[in-house]
């Protein structure tokens, strides 16, 4: 007896994978958009330099330089106010979606906007975040390199015939090529994208956003220079209790990263209740900005030195302290005052600043050690992204052996956050312009099971030539074999199937003028379509839809008129139902109840 599982018919639906050879194609694009970010990204830092230039030295060049490196006095103050009424005035009369960090504009395209995205925020988000940043707004480049990057993609992918979930994937290909640019980090970039914006684990996805995170980081050595960028003396082999510390390190990540996020959407109301239009909460936020930099100058820019240092162990004692509590508030109040800025550089930084201070009392590894782990868990816990920080924290720095401890901070931050704050920094802000977002991925149900696992195999039949209000009269009388299903299924003599009857068909027909002479046949549908039993469920699903019907015939494929069966909204609901008490449901074994006596938990 042969299997049906293995006829060529079904062979393609049962594939491990959808993807098809337009992977080649979408690489192929993923490639150029991927040499584009990189041009992007250079653009980006190259216009952060000049405007810092302009703005603290008072000097049209490009030079490396940080706010901190000026002596500027109390104008220190001024500066970022400037800087900010400039970004209200662009976001209120060019675009309202510079606003922000970049990561939840870029998802809500994806969920909301069928991956499109309009020319102007590809200019206008690059400029804003470069004037935020280079006036001393104290924000990182990757958020806005992140939004720009996918929207060049989204641009790119718009000049061609592609769907919108093809759309999606150069989008995201593109802000993965953003990322690998900046900071040198392709595999973090990718994972980024798996983890926060492709909202799905595919290779017809995966494929084309490597391919452009690999090129981009390619081209970042002739534009930047070679990675990592944050180069450390490697550590040695980790220790159990080196593990150890690392999971209460990130424990204590996890903790500061739901507090700078409640703070941060505190802060964010708070600017929503002032009685003025939101194109002056930038300015208003950039004031604080100018005050905590006349204080500590470190709190202003990017911050890429202060991040080296703290991966080098060179700041400690009081000098961190204040540095985390001065960063923390000064960009949770510009952040949420709605101006144009990254995430990452910041979380960090402080990321870093509390490993550093931790050290103080683990008196094993060193603080540099103690700052990467705080870095990747900072990063893993408030973005929900633990592969992410691992992977990152490794680029920057290729200290291989480190990795363990990244990996065991990273998933004890990402525990506190889940447990503690039902959304991320990113989704809050999307949670709040009315949609959700289910950061959950699993194997759909539907793809697991086969139409024959849920079908009723005792379908209702009944003869075609039977009259129409025959059947009537059976269905009022409640016939339990009619009742129990919405449709039944037409035979003929031999028991073929040859259509389906429905409750509303049978109304429409005792409201015609021939009801009388009606038979089910003429009254229900001829030729119906139909599902087979090893056909998978979300197959059947899609046929209900396309088709606008409830119920399928289930019939044997080397005879489709052989009945089998029945598949209806109940059969599909049962099987959902039976899954969520697999989720919900805690039992034990009962010989193992009735031999060892445990007591019953709680549900």
């Amino acid at each position: 007896m042969t299997d049906s599982t293995h006829t060529p018919e079904i062979s393609d639906s049962l594939s491990d994978f959808t993807t098809n050879s337009r992977v080649l194609l979408l690489s192929g694009m993923a490639a150029i958009i991927g040499a584009i970010s990189a041009g992007v990204a250079y653009g980006l830092l190259w216009l952060i330099s000049l405007i810092t230039n302009i703005s603290f030295f008072h000097r049209f060049k490009v030079e490396d330089v940080t706010p901190q490196d000026a002596h500027i006095g109390a104008w220190v103050i001024i500066i970022p106010v400037i800087g900010a009424l400039i970004i209200g005035l662009m976001a209120r009369y060019g675009s309202p979606k510079i606003r922000g960090h970049g990561i939840p504009e870029a998802l809500e395209a994806i969920l909301i906007g069928r991956s499109k995205l309009e020319p102007k925020v590809a200019i206008l988000k690059p400029i804003s975040s470069a004037i935020s940043i280079g006036t001393g707004g104290p924000f990182g480049a990757e958020g806005p390199i992140i939004m720009t990057g996918g929207a060049c993609g989204s641009l790119f992918a718009q000049y061609f015939h592609l769907t919108a979930a093809e759309r999606k994937t150069l989008l995201v290909a593109g802000a993965a090529g953003g990322m690998a640019a900046i900071f040198s980090t392709p595999i973090a970039a990718i994972l980024l994208a798996v983890e926060l914006l492709l909202f799905e684990w595919k290779p017809r996805s995966l494929i084309p956003v490597a391919v452009s995170a690999i090129m981009a980081s390619a081209m970042r050595v002739p534009l930047l220079g070679a990675g990592p960028i944050f180069p450390v003396l490697p550590h040695g082999a980790m220790t159990g209790a080196e593990l150890l510390v690392a999971g209460v390190v990130g424990i204590a990540a996890g903790l500061a990263s739901g507090a700078v996020t409640t703070l941060v959407y505190a802060l964010e109301d708070a600017f929503k209740k002032l009685p003025i239009h939101w194109m002056w909460w930038p300015a208003i936020g950039a004031v604080f900005v100018g005050i905590g930099g006349y204080i500590d100058p470190r709190v202003l820019g990017v911050g890429y030195k202060l991040i080296h240092g703290l991966l080098r162990g060179e700041l400690v004692g009081a000098a961190v302290l204040g540095l985390l509590i001065g960063k923390a508030i000064v960009w949770s109040i510009a952040l949420g005052s709605g101006t144009s800025g990254g995430v990452l550089a910041p979380l960090l930084i402080m990321g870093g600043a509390l490993g550093a201070l931790l050290s103080r009392w683990i008196h094993i590894g060193d603080t540099g050690l103690w700052a990467m782990v705080a870095m990747g868990a900072m990063m893993g816990g408030t973005m929900r992204a633990p592969f992410t920080g691992t992977i990152f924290a490794l680029e920057l720095t290729h200290d291989l052996n480190a990795l363990p401890a990244v990996m065991i901070g990273c998933i004890a931050s990402l525990g506190v956050t889940v447990l503690l704050l039902r959304r991320s920094i990113l989704t809050e802000k999307i949670a709040r312009r009315g949609r959700h977002i289910s950061c959950e991925y699993s194997v759909d149900l539907f793809s697991l099971l086969r139409v024959g696992d849920v079908m009723d195999a005792n379908p209702p039949t009944i003869p075609g030539d039977m009259p129409v209000t025959q059947f009537s009269d059976l269905i009022a009388q409640g016939d339990p074999q009619l009742t129990r299903r919405q449709g039944t299924l037409i035979v003929d003599g031999s028991g073929d199937l040859v259509g389906i009857i429905t409750r509303g068909d049978v109304v429409r027909a005792l409201q015609g003028k021939a009801a009388e002479k009606n038979t089910v046949l003429d009254s229900g549908k001829k030729n119906p379509v139909v599902t087979y039993t090893d056909e998978l469920l979300n197959v059947a699903i899609s046929k209900m839809l396309k088709q606008d019907v409830g119920r399928l015939p289930v019939v044997e494929r080397s005879n489709p008129k052989r009945i089998v069966g029945y598949l209806g909204r109940a059969n599909i609901m049962a099987a959902r139902t039976k899954h969520m008490e697999e989720e919900d449901l805690r039992e034990k074994h009962p010989w193992l109840a009735r031999t060892l006596r445990w007591p019953k938990f709680a549900k």
